[in-house]
């Protein structure tokens, strides 16, 4: 039974679950100019505007 609960909550959102996969997570390294250490800045981007987002822009 386990199994097709499973199943008919794939089939439910195929939509949904095909549209997320448009999405991707970025991270980026910044550089402090205080102190000269990197930190990390994540986001969730669309797949089409990555190069965007890691050029700063």
């Amino acid at each position: 039974m386990a199994k097709q609960a499973k199943t008919a909550i794939k089939t439910k959102d195929a939509q949904a679950s095909a549209e997320s996969k448009n999405w991707t997570r970025v991270i980026r390294a910044v550089r402090s100019p205080k102190t000269g250490a990197y930190t990390f800045k994540e986001a969730i981007v669309h797949k089409e505007k990555v190069k965007q987002y890691l050029s700063g822009k």
